[in-house]
This record gives C-alpha cells, sequence and structure tokens, in this order.
C-alpha cells in the first residue's frame, strides 16, 4: 500500500527538524566534547518515553534578514518523559540553531513547559546550552528571559526545578538556573557569568579566565552557585536522577518510599568510639552520616562550598530525610556566612518539600572577626536561624559534641521548637568553651592569686564538671535523652515513625520577612 505524500512529508520535516541546526553543526558540538540536546534527554529519561511538543515552531522574527533563516524547533526543545517511571517535564537548549539564542517563540516553547509542570505537578528539568538572548531580537528576547523568570518563582517551592549547566550560560540567561532548586556544572564545557571576561577588561581593565570569572569549580567551591559538579555529560544526567530519587514531584507528595534491607535496629557500634578524648581534635563528621543512613548511602550537596557544614539527602528505613551536620575537619565546625546561608536555604527547601530533617551539632560558635562581621555574620546567620524557626517539618537533633553559645540556638535547638532533642554523652552545652569562659569570670581571681594559671586550671575543670557534658541541659528538660551513640540511629527512626503525622502551622501571613 503506498504512502500518502501527507504522511511522506511529514516524515520528511520532521527527520529535518530533528536535525537542529543540521549535521555539520552536530558535528561541530561532537567535537567539543558536547552532546546534542536531544542526546541528553535520551540519556536522562527512561527508554522510548520522551514525548516532544513544538517540534515544528519557528521564531518570527523579521529585523537584520532574520526571516531568512529559519529552523524548526527554534533551538530548544521541549517535552516530558519520566525517570523511573516519574513524569517530569524537560527542556533542552539546543546550540547548533543561533548558538542556542533565545528568541521570543524560543521562550514561549519554554514557558508553555513551565506551566504544564506547574499544572501537573512535576519536576522541571532545564539543561541549558545557551549563547544568551538573540540580539537581532531585542526587547521581545529580554521579555522572553523576564517571563521565564517569573514561572521559576511562581514554581519555587511548589515543584522541584532542577537546571544542568553544560555549556555557556551568561547574562541574563543566568538568572533562571540561579532561582531554581539545584544548579548542576560540567566541569568541562560549561560557565556562568553576569558579564564576560571582555566586559571585565574593558570597564576594569582585569584579565581574567573564563574558567576563573564563571567555571564550574569557582561557582561550586567560592561563590555557592553550583550544588553538583560532574566529571563529564552522562554523570550530570546520572546526579540529576539520584537527586530526583530523594524529592516528591511537588510539595503536596511525599518523597519517593525506597525498600531498604538495612535493619531498623542495627547498632552503629563504631560511633561509641568515633569521638576523640582530646576535645579539640577533630573527626569526620560524614562518618557519623554513612553510619546512620540507610546503606552508608548520602547524597552531599555543595560539597565543595563551605565545608565546615554538611547538607545533603539520606534516608532512614526507606524514608528521605535531610541532614544538616557541622563538620569539624573544616574550620572545626564554625558557623560563617558562607555555612549559614548554605544550610539556610537547604532548610527551606526541605521545608517546602515535606522532608524531614536531622541535625547533627558540634559547633563551637560563630567564626569570629572583622571579615565575618564586615560581611554580615549577622544577618547572615540569622538566615539559618529564620529557616529553622520557620520550618514545620519534624526536626530532630543530635547535640555530638560541642554547642556553644549563639550557635546552640541557630542549631535547631529545643528553644527553636525541635520536635525531639537527643545528646551524646559527649556533648558540651554552654555559652562558651570552659577556657574561655573561666577567663571572663574568674580573671580577677586569678591575677589576686599567687598561682593564676593553676587557678584558671582548677576553675576550668570545674566548668567542664558543670557545662562540658549534657546532664544539666537534660535536667532542665532542653534535652529529651542522653543516648548512647550506637543506638543513634534506632531513635532516629522510631522517632521520625513518631513524629509521621506532625502537623504544624505559622501564623497567617503574605509572607515573612526573611533577613536576605
Amino acid at each position: 500500500m503506498e504512502i500518502p505524500k501527507s504522511i511522506v512529508d511529514l516524515r520528511s520535516r520532521r527527520d529535518e527538524a530533528i536535525l537542529g541546526g543540521g549535521e555539520k553543526r552536530i558535528a561541530e558540538q561532537h567535537d567539543k566534547g558536547k552532546l546534542t540536546a536531544r542526546e541528553r534527554i535520551e540519556l536522562l529519561v527512561d527508554p522510548d518515553s520522551f514525548e516532544e511538543f513544538d517540534l515544528f515552531v519557528t521564531h518570527q522574527c523579521t529585523n537584520f534578514g532574520m526571516e531568512k533563516t529559519k529552523y524548526s524547533g527554534d533551538g530548544v526543545v521541549t517535552g516530558c518523559g519520566t525517570i523511573n517511571e516519574r513524569l517530569v517535564y524537560i527542556f533542552a537548549q539546543d546550540f547548533t540553531v543561533f548558538g542556542g539564542s533565545l528568541s521570543k517563540t524560543y521562550a514561549e516553547k519554554i514557558c508553555k513547559i513551565m506551566d504544564m509542570a506547574l499544572k501537573n505537578g512535576c519536576p522541571l528539568i532545564g539543561l541549558n546550552d545557551s549563547g544568551g538572548a538573540r540580539i537581532q531580537e531585542g526587547v521581545d528576547a529580554l521579555a522572553g528571559y523576564a517571563e521565564i523568570f517569573w514561572r521559576n518563582v511562581m514554581a519555587s517551592g511548589v515543584i522541584p526545578q532542577i537546571s544542568a549547566i553544560l555549556g555557556p550560560c551568561a547574562g541574563g540567561a543566568v538568572y533562571s538556573p540561579a532561582i531554581t532548586d539545584f544548579v548542576i556544572m560540567d566541569s568541562k564545557q560549561s560557565y556562568m557569568f553576569v558579564t564576560g571576561p571582555k566586559v571585565v577588561k574593558t570597564v576594569l581593565n582585569e584579565t581574567v579566565t573564563t574558567e576563573d570569572l564563571g567555571g564550574a569549580m569557582m561557582h561550586s567551591s567560592k561563590s555557592g552557585v553550583a550544588h553538583f559538579v560532574s566529571e563529564d555529560e552522562e554523570e550530570a544526567m546520572l546526579i540529576i536522577k539520584k537527586l530526583l530519587s530523594y524529592i516528591p514531584s511537588n510539595n503536596m507528595q511525599d518523597a519517593p518510599y525506597i525498600l531498604t534491607s538495612d535493619p531498623v535496629d542495627r547498632f552503629c557500634d563504631e560511633l561509641n568510639t568515633i569521638i576523640p578524648e582530646n576535645p579539640n581534635k577533630p573527626y569526620d563528621m560524614l562518618d557519623v552520616i554513612r553510619s546512620l543512613v540507610d546503606e552508608g548511602e548520602f547524597l552531599e550537596v555543595s560539597r565543595n562550598y563551605a565545608q565546615n557544614i554538611v547538607i545533603g539527602y539520606g534516608r532512614l528505613n526507606g524514608h528521605t530525610i535531610g541532614i544538616v551536620a557541622n563538620q569539624p575537619k573544616f574550620l572545626a565546625g564554625v558557623l560563617d556566612n558562607d555555612a549559614s546561608i548554605k544550610a539556610a536555604r537547604f532548610v527551606r527547601f526541605c521545608d517546602a518539600f515535606n522532608i524531614p530533617l536531622v541535625v547533627l551539632e558540634d559547633v563551637p560558635g560563630f567564626l569570629p572577626g572583622t571579615n565575618q562581621e564586615h560581611n554580615g555574620i549577622i544577618r547572615n546567620g540569622a538566615k539559618l536561624l529564620y529557616a529553622f524557626a520557620e520550618a514545620t517539618v519534624p526536626k530532630i537533633t543530635v547535640i555530638i559534641r560541642k554547642a556553644y553559645g549563639g550557635a546552640y540556638c541557630v542549631m535547631n535547638s529545643r528553644h527553636m521548637r525541635a520536635d525531639l532533642v537527643y545528646a551524646w554523652p559527649t556533648a558540651e552545652i554552654a555559652v562558651m568553651g570552659p577556657k574561655g569562659a573561666v577567663e571572663v569570670i574568674f580573671r580577677k581571681d586569678a591575677m589576686n592569686s599567687d598561682n593564676p594559671k593553676k587557678v584558671l586550671s582548677e576553675k576550668e575543670q570545674e566548668y567542664r564538671d558543670k557545662f562540658a557534658n549534657p546532664f544539666n541541659a537534660a535536667e532542665k528538660g532542653y534535652i529529651d535523652d542522653i543516648i548512647e551513640p550506637a543506638r543513634t540511629r534506632f531513635r532516629l527512626i522510631r522517632a521520625m515513625e513518631m513524629l509521621a503525622n506532625k502537623k504544624d502551622t505559622i501564623p497567617p501571613r503574605k509572607h515573612g520577612n526573611i533577613p536576605l
């Protein structure tokens, strides 16, 4: 039977559209070590699950002879598919068409997908590889970006939004990924900046490389813009899949439950000896976390940024938890500007998407100094305080060692409405460390004695006996129980089961005014 001409024509047009900018530009993309937009989507979604929309859309620009050059799809691939059988909406920028630059119709395609994701309560994933706004379109392109930004904000806290930066992302284009919940950057090909090296050179006479200005390692370690860095594009897709396995599809659902063979009552014997005898000696908090969670699996977020605090996802008896933990290996686990901001945003994401929080506390205080004060440690520390106070999901704190001063309050203390607070026998809860405290309280006594060093030493031991343990706080009801470290996993799981139906509210309001 002869195939109708209309079908032949459709197939021909579809085949041509799928080639994007054509075979030559696809080859150039591959020569750079980059995949095409459709190849990226194929890596990300379940086989044969992707449904593409607006394949035949073209730009409507007539400026500078643009009407003479049109490509079906206009430089962005949009549609929906499944990842581990969960529906997601995706847009993938196609660098083979006008360098992936954004036009009015290109923006409309993305906005359509964003609206569909929001209406259907599904995650939105953006695969970014674009030269920015299409200059020939002028204000139409800028309007397109603004429409996307507005939708990013409306979707925030309603559906998860994930951005993968797999090529250039510059100018106004960077703000959409910045609003999304997670940013993944490819270490080999991606960069993000508001103004490029040439502008920096012209305006400031400063010479800087693309990598130093906006590369993946810079954004993952200094600016904190990137939450994950991948070795290549394939790993970027794996990170997205892994991340989605821990989070729900929208703010009305719970995170996926994963059946585990890890026993609920497994004793973590190694935790009984993990804390050094010397209270000033560090240990690795990641060892504690991996001991507690199911199968030792922990997805750390922003691992290269503000390493004095650890954030990420694990599971307890198959249920997702968000973990916030001080890291004694870096800056003794103090809270500083970067750590406070990093943790605050993570806490707010978990609260928005019904993910219970576990806080592992070992904090000697806030980092002192003019650099911290001048850069707003008061304001930034208050962000973390605000985030914990605002959160209504189950919140459990385990004080592992130090819990000093205002940092004790900020790290989800009983007085910040933590649901349960446990402490290990090694916990030290006080306004400050014993040495600093006695130097303030007993300075005059020491100065008036024949042996100041002996007096301070005796008083330090007295202070340590009184405060450098969890029993004083437990007597006042500020701690629910002092537990054996090896039993922490069991106690956390049982506590989460108890809090599974927790209902909590905050006073009615349009929104709070977090100290940004």
